[in-house]
């Protein structure tokens, strides 16, 4: 399991905050393309949706030990490889 670092959200407002603040920056981008995206804008647009992904991920952990009757504090944000990897 990854260790906790110190950016990691802690509690559920904390992971709100920042997948608004995710998808505002993605809005925010996406508005100032008025002729089209660079690859700067592309490369960070797969960044913020990889962290959106992790961040869904920790909040679906989080859940998922509160309703087994767990310690939700010990879930943790996974790294990206395992989050996009991960087979449905």
């Amino acid at each position: 399991m990854d260790a906790v670092t110190d950016d990691e959200p802690r509690t559920e407002a904390e992971i709100a905050e920042r997948i608004d603040a995710n998808a505002a920056e993605e809005h925010e981008i996406r508005n100032g393309a008025h002729g089209g995206l660079s690859e700067e804008d592309l490369a960070r647009l797969r960044t913020l949706e990889i962290e959106r992904d992790r961040l869904y991920d920790l909040k679906r952990q989080r859940q998922g030990r509160r309703d087994a009757g767990e310690d939700e504090a010990e879930a943790h944000e996974r790294d990206a490889a395992t989050v996009e990897n991960y087979r449905q």
